[in-house]
């Protein structure tokens, strides 16, 4: 439900030095400042304004849009201003800025509150630390297998690479097997034909001294999966009766599980209290942003407050040890809810992004966004800022190497270790050696 735009303040700005910083939505939502004459980054298509930005948001033209937080720095010397959702867990205002005659007027749709500061990363920085959220806890280093092997990974692939860890002498704390071991979106507990055994594979990481890791989609189900035949009253309902639609991806119109559907909840307990029992205490739960889509659920509340249940039920069945990251996830209304959390769109072995729209996989736009969100590290979560690729196919490796190392993040490996060249052992070695406290 989207309300009218108030008008919150009138700033005189410095055509030329003025800066202005938009933040996205979730996770890929591209995220940064640009110069008032820039065009911000906004979707290709459709399908990407729905899987990688605010769903149901048009920006007009010619107008810059910060998602609960959009600062201004008026490039004149005068202070820079950051408005800010009031209760960013609760409602996320979008927050417009337009340039009309040399004055930013600026407007949201929802209440804030104003700060200000000496530049835009420690205005933003401030804000975070106001939230009064403990320090998180010092992340893992982690192997994960998808930008190698994407949805094609083996059993056999693990045992490999986990063999690998030892011959190489890399420093692996998690050992994450990614999207590739389920059968269908929705079908977590039911393996493809290329997994013999979860709790087999974890038994394997764990006796070679290391932790057991997996992948989820937790809010998406595949209409093709069991979960979609057998339990269609566990799905979100759009408002003329059919399927709340998550976007097209895996070649398919995505669905919403109703967390707020008592038998949905206890599924998806049952789901992460499985996987924890079989030995995985590392869990990456990505696009989770169909967790927070409008719709029809079981229970009368708002997306927010529907998208945050469904984070806790998770918590709540893998432990408060458990190391739980998110990605694709509503960036505010995760506040309080994670150990890390994706800060970019993914990373590729490419730099740039399909169509050119910096939602889409590329190190160009990963790195844009991960670096317009440094402020968030340790504030609010440990940042990820996806992870490194040292193989030699990748282009520019060195340049993304120097990214991820960076931001002191979270530093995952996603190679074929036995195919990295000595700088790519070299590189991985140094990026997952614990460095102390930043």
């Amino acid at each position: 439900m989207h309300h009218p735009f108030t008008p919150l303040a009138s700033v005189p700005v410095d055509l030329r030095q003025a800066r202005v910083h938009e933040e996205g939505w979730q996770s890929w939502s591209p995220s940064g400042a640009y110069a008032l004459g820039a065009a911000p980054h906004r979707p290709a298509n459709a399908n990407w304004a729905t899987v990688c930005y605010r769903p149901g948001v048009t920006v007009p033209a010619g107008v810059f849009q910060g998602e609960g937080l959009l600062a201004l720095d008026p490039g004149d010397g005068a202070p820079v201003r950051l408005w800010a959702a009031a209760e960013p867990t609760r409602e996320v205002p979008s927050i417009r800025l337009a340039v009309r005659d040399g004055v930013a007027e600026v407007g949201a749709d929802g209440p804030v509150k104003e700060w200000t500061g000496e530049d835009v990363q420690s205005v933003l920085r401030d804000w975070a630390g106001s939230l009064g959220l403990d320090a998180p806890r010092p992340a893992p280093s982690v192997w994960c297998s998808w930008y190698e092997y994407f949805t094609d990974v083996t059993e056999d692939d693990i045992h490999e690479n986990l063999r690998a860890m030892d011959t190489l002498d890399l420093p692996v704390d998690v050992v994450q097997i990614d999207d590739g071991y389920q059968q269908a979106l929705g079908d977590w507990l039911t393996l493809s034909g290329r997994f013999r055994s979860r709790a087999g594979i974890a038994d394997k990481i764990r006796s070679r001294g290391r932790r057991a890791g997996i992948w989820t989609a937790p809010f998406l189900v595949d209409p093709a999966s069991d979960l979609a035949a057998e339990h269609p009253d566990w799905l979100v309902r759009d408002t003329a009766g059919g399927f709340a639609h998550a976007g097209r991806n895996w070649g398919h119109d995505l669905r919403v599980l109703d967390t707020t559907h008592p038998d949905a909840a206890a599924y998806l307990t049952e789901v992460f209290t499985t996987l924890r029992a079989e030995g995985y205490d590392y869990f990456k739960t990505d696009f989770l942003y169909a967790g927070a889509l409008a719709g029809l659920r079981h229970a009368d509340v708002d997306p927010l407050t529907a998208y945050r249940g469904g984070i806790r039920l998770i918590r709540d069945a893998i432990g408060p040890d458990s190391y739980l990251l998110g990605c694709g996830a509503p960036m505010l209304p995760s506040i309080g809810l994670f150990d890390a959390m994706r800060v970019s769109p993914d990373t590729a072995p490419h730099r740039r992004p399909e169509a050119d729209d910096y939602s889409q996989p590329g190190q160009d736009p990963a790195e844009f966004t991960g670096a317009a969100r440094q402020w968030q590290h340790d504030r609010l979560w440990t940042n990820d800022p996806d992870c490194l690729m040292a193989r030699p196919a990748v282009e520019t490796r060195e340049q993304w190497a120097a990214h991820v190392e960076s931001t002191g993040g979270l530093m995952a490996s996603s190679d074929r270790l036995l195919s990295l060249d000595e700088w790519g052992v070299t590189t991985t070695r140094r990026l997952l050696t614990p460095r102390g406290v930043s």
